[in-house]
């Protein structure tokens, strides 16, 4: 999940067995021909979980019809890979999108999309978004184009990030990240039926959090009951965030400490794109 950025993203797209640079292009955050999307996050040649954003994208790829077969994805990635910088920041992202009138009918494109990396924050504040638009919550793409806007009425607001309820009124997600909360020393989730996109960065904390023998709960709740917590937003992006305000919602709380010894915990966590 991402933020604004510089613009200058350069296109490369996948045609037989090799990317094509495409050129320069203003940044573009959501297309709404996106039907598979995936995003991390480069520094100086190290990233965390590169295997995982493989995976799911891979997965996701896989469920759309005349999309491309596994060996032709297993491809592309290993190109995308390769044309990684391995000195900078980077935040690029993978796609398979549909296909234009120019492209054979009903055939998706791969493409990978090289952006200069945003600046990281440590903080953000939240609002409620007014509703939830998501179409395929568990498949990170199609909806970018529908959650950007949600993000965008939060920032009107002076927030950084909108927070989907469900129906009952519990907290799901961001539009554009994972949030978790603390509840004393256990580390809180969403409950597991609440549909959701499966965040890297949240498998990777929860299973830190695991291996350190720290709590992992999922439950339901609302807004109103997170009221003097902690509460984070996790992405590819930032990492970890700590939520220093909630527009009309709760008073969120910091345990001091606490969020850079965990950020300084998913960091070691990274590794060499070439390891």
């Amino acid at each position: 999940m991402s933020a604004e950025r510089p613009r200058g993203d350069v296109l490369h797209v996948w045609q037989g067995d090799e990317l094509s640079t495409g050129g320069s292009e203003a940044g573009v955050e959501a297309d709404p021909r996106l039907l598979v999307a995936d995003s991390w996050l480069v520094d100086d040649g190290s990233v965390l979980a590169l295997d995982v954003h493989r995976d799911r994208f891979a997965g996701s790829v896989a469920g759309v019809p005349a999309g491309p077969d596994a060996d032709e994805v297993s491809a592309f990635w290993a190109a995308t890979v390769a044309t990684l910088p391995r000195t900078g920041a980077w935040f690029p992202r993978v796609e398979l999108v549909a296909g234009d009138a120019g492209d054979r009918p009903g055939r998706a494109r791969l493409q990978l999309r090289l952006r200069p990396a945003p600046p990281r924050r440590r903080s953000a504040v939240l609002a409620t978004a007014a509703r939830d638009p998501r179409t395929q919550p568990t498949v990170k793409g199609p909806d970018l184009a529908t959650l950007g806007s949600l993000v965008a009425e939060a920032r009107a607001r002076g927030a950084d990030e909108a927070v989907l309820l469900s129906p009952e009124g519990h907290v799901v997600e961001g539009a554009w990240s994972s949030i978790v909360w603390w509840r004393g020393d256990a580390l809180c989730l969403p409950a597991d039926d609440l549909p959701r996109l499966p965040g890297v960065t949240v498998r990777s904390l929860t299973t830190l959090a695991a291996v350190l023998g720290v709590d992992v709960l999922h439950d339901r709740t609302r807004p109103d009951e997170l009221d003097g917590f902690e509460v984070w937003s996790l992405g590819a992006l930032h990492g970890i965030r700590i939520a220093t305000g909630w527009i009309d919602g709760p008073a969120p709380a910091e345990e001091p400490g606490r969020l850079a010894l965990w950020r300084a915990r998913l960091d070691r966590l990274r590794r060499p794109i070439d390891a």
